[in-house]
């Protein structure tokens, strides 16, 4: 009798631990790519990943504003985990904007929570 009292408990402590597990939250990034007009990954280009309201009176969004430099393969990751809420509806939609000497590239990116988004930036010249 002592057994089966003590192992229903011990039995439910480990199917909570468990179940727990299971809803963890996963990571919110957005990671970018910046290419030349060739399509050759383009090392150390400044980007920067900001909100862009379409009326002045919005919420401020600056606390999303994230920059950074692209790694040898041309690409940079961002992390947005801290500010996706669970039980949040959606997410961002943020502008891009990169940068390499006189190359410019804009785009956009929708950033789905609990996932690593990706977009592609062409840098080119412009005129």
């Amino acid at each position: 009798m002592f057994r089966k009292a003590l192992f229903i408990p011990v039995l439910l402590l480990i199917l909570g631990a468990g179940l727990g597990a299971c809803n963890k939250e996963k990571d919110t990034k957005a990671t970018i790519t910046v290419l030349d007009t060739a399509g050759a990954p383009l090392a150390g280009a400044y980007v920067k990943l900001f909100a862009n309201p379409t009326t002045p009176l919005q919420a401020d969004f600056s606390r999303l504003t994230k920059e950074g430099t692209t790694s040898s393969d041309g690409k940079i990751t961002f992390d947005y985990s801290e500010f996706y809420k669970r039980g949040q509806a959606g997410f961002a939609v943020l502008d891009i904007l990169a940068r390499k000497d006189s190359l410019t590239g804009e785009g956009i990116i929708r950033i789905e929570e609990e996932q690593t988004n990706e977009e592609t930036v062409v840098v080119s010249g412009g005129n």
